[in-house]
């Protein structure tokens, strides 16, 4: 994962996320090193990976905004601001405030052609809960026009999905703000609404 290396742009970004609540951009220290490395020295933050250039995603099931099968892709999204919503279909948190955040974010941007947004059911627990079928379901219920995925760990062993192992997040529900260089601006478990819609309106005109 490369670190950003335009000063300028981080601090910009830095303001930015200020501005909106979000946690500032780290900007010291990291570059050439690994995610690994950095973490056994205690470098980054518990969760997350805010100012690293986004991985791309290994799922194999997206549904577009009418139920039929899609792909989906990070590296294909380059050039506009991405916003990714994990969730769990039995998460408490997603149904107070995760989905009702990526409906408003929805609303307001997925006619955008700057901005890419896909929520992500990433299972870690409750697998016969948490289900593809729930993906759907989910998209219905709150009437979400974008993508959707599922990125399941092993209900029979333990593997976690791939999506909180490349993002290091923290569970769900967790949101995502990718830039349109592809590096990471924003990681964490909530975020003001308003704010992000405010932040992305200025951003895309």
């Amino acid at each position: 994962m490369k670190y950003p290396d335009n000063v300028e742009r981080r601090n910009a970004l830095k303001k930015s996320a200020q501005m909106m609540g979000f946690a500032a951009l780290t900007t010291t220290g990291l570059q050439g090193t690994s995610i690994a490395d950095e973490s056994a020295d205690n470098k980054l933050p518990k969760y997350g990976i805010q100012g690293y250039e986004a991985p791309e995603l290994d799922i194999d099931y997206w549904i577009d905004a009418d139920g039929d099968r899609s792909k989906f892709s990070i590296m294909d999204s380059r050039g506009k601001w991405v916003l990714l919503k994990c969730f769990q279909n039995w998460c408490p948190g997603c149904h107070a405030s995760g989905f009702p955040t990526l409906q408003a974010f929805a609303n307001e941007f997925h006619d955008n052609p700057k901005v890419a947004i896909a929520g992500i059911q990433t299972v870690f627990e409750g697998f016969s809960t948490n289900t593809q079928d729930a993906v759907r379901e989910l998209q219905l219920e709150y009437e979400l026009p974008i993508l959707m995925g599922h990125d399941a760990g092993d209900p029979e062993g333990f593997r976690t999905p791939d999506t909180m192992l490349k993002y290091r997040t923290g569970g769900t529900p967790w949101i995502i703000l990718i830039d349109p260089e592809g590096i990471v601006a924003f990681n964490d478990f909530q975020v003001s609404t308003s704010k992000l819609i405010e932040f992305m309106h200025e951003q895309v005109g």
